[in-house]
Parts: structure tokens; C-alpha cells; sequence
């Protein structure tokens, strides 16, 4: 689903991502792991063509990340860390908004659908603003649902929830999984080995590890995930 081939991207001497090169399998939920400033928003920010690499590309089911943008915007959404919910509209007004950007037909079947499978009927006509940081998440999720992507972007999705809300969106995530291509950056570990299929780690712009919880650790001669990561990472 996704060819990453030798991506590169430079901002003058910095390097913020450096001659990346790996795959993502069809229906596979991928962890991007990495401290802040290890390339992870700049390598997402590539892939779901809101910036050109320097040199190198990448295929998204089968489409060109240079020559073709617009077929691969088609296909892919994005959950990003700062939501892009409107927190003046309620949450069926914020997908009723969505819904017609994309022309999507049907709209009010799957509006009211995804609305259930995301626990919000209670909340559908409340004003975003007057939500908890669980719910937006969930609603930002949705939203990024709503367009029916084969492949989506989670990017730090869990960040800043209590404990419930967390546990909550993961059962979301995992009822998501196997259904599309899930790329999913987090800094919750124990979130990694719930949801990843695979995962990888990134350090200073370099893609260190790739592979499952117990192939990494086994790498790495660790005895967990964070041990792993923390040896990986540590030259940060």
C-alpha cells in the first residue's frame, strides 16, 4: 500500500529526514515511533503530500507521491494532533460540512452511521466547544472517517487524554484496523503494543528499527519495547 524509496528532506544544514526507506502493508496498522524532533510529523507531512522531499519518493497504492498528489489525496486522510474540528459547529453540523466538501452521496445514512460507531449520538448536536478532549478526538477521527479513506494518518491521537478517554479511542482504533491502512504516531508505548502490527523507530531523521514488538526487542537484546526504543533513540 505504501513504498517508501530513499526519502530525504532537508531545511538548509538541517536534515529532518534522512534517506528514509521502508513499506507499509495493505490493512496493516504501522507505529511510527520517535522523540520530538526525530522526523515523524515531517515524514507524515511528506506522505500525505503537504510538502515535497528533497530527493526520494514514495508510492500510495500505487500512485506517484510527486507526479500524482491529487489521486493520493483522493484516498488518504489525515487525523492530525491539532484538531481540525470547527468547535462552533456540533459534531453532525462539523460532518455535515466535511460530507459536502467531498461530495460524499448518501451523506445522511453515513453521517448518522459513523456517528453511532463512534459513540457520539448523545453528543451530535452539541456545540464542539462545549466537548472533552476525548470526544473531539473522536470527532476528529471521524471526520477523517467520513471521506472513507483506504489509508489514514493518526497522528499523535491519544495525546494529552486521561486514562478513560485513551482506552476508549483505542477500542475505536482497533475496531478500524483491518478494515484500511492505519499509520499511527504516538509517544504511548503501551498504545504501540496494543494497536501496531509493526512498527517503526526513527531517530534524528534515520529509520532505525522496523519490524514487530518481539522482532525489534530481539534486535535490540532488550527485554521490552521501551527498552528497545530508549537504546534506539538514545544518541537524542
Amino acid at each position: 500500500m505504501i513504498e517508501i524509496k530513499n526519502i530525504t528532506k532537508r531545511y538548509s544544514k538541517l536534515i529532518a529526514v534522512d534517506d528514509v526507506s521502508f513499506s507499509i502493508k495493505d490493512k496493516e496498522c504501522f507505529a511510527l515511533l520517535g522523540l520530538n524532533g526525530a522526523g515523524k510529523t515531517t515524514l507524515i507531512n511528506i506522505l500525505t503530500t503537504g510538502m515535497l522531499p528533497t530527493s526520494g519518493t514514495a508510492t500510495i497504492n500505487n500512485y506517484d507521491l510527486i507526479r500524482e498528489k491529487e489521486k493520493i489525496r483522493k484516498i488518504i486522510n489525515i487525523s492530525p494532533q491539532e484538531s481540525a474540528v470547527a468547535k462552533n459547529l456540533t459534531i453532525k453540523e462539523n460532518l455535515e460540512f466535511v460530507a459536502s466538501l467531498y461530495d460524499i452521496q448518501n451523506r445522511k445514512n453515513k453521517i448518522d452511521d459513523i456517528i453511532s460507531k463512534f459513540g457520539l449520538k448523545e453528543k451530535e448536536n452539541v456545540k464542539c466547544k462545549k466537548l472533552s478532549g476525548g470526544q473531539l478526538r473522536r470527532v476528529s477521527i471521524a471526520l477523517a472517517m467520513i471521506t472513507e479513506p483506504q489509508i489514514l494518518f493518526l497522528d499523535e491521537p491519544t495525546l494529552g487524554l486521561d486514562v478513560k478517554s485513551r482506552k476508549i479511542l483505542w477500542g475505536i482504533i482497533k475496531e478500524l484496523k483491518n478494515k484500511l491502512t492505519i499509520l499511527l504516531t504516538t509517544h504511548y508505548l503501551e498504545e504501540v503494543e496494543f494497536l501496531a502490527d509493526r512498527i517503526g523507530i526513527i531517530s534524528r531523521g534515520q529509520m532505525k528499527a522496523i519490524g514487530t514488538r518481539d522482532e525489534i526487542v530481539k534486535l535490540t537484546k532488550t527485554n521490552s519495547l521501551e527498552n528497545a526504543f530508549l537504546m534506539l533513540s538514545e544518541e537524542e
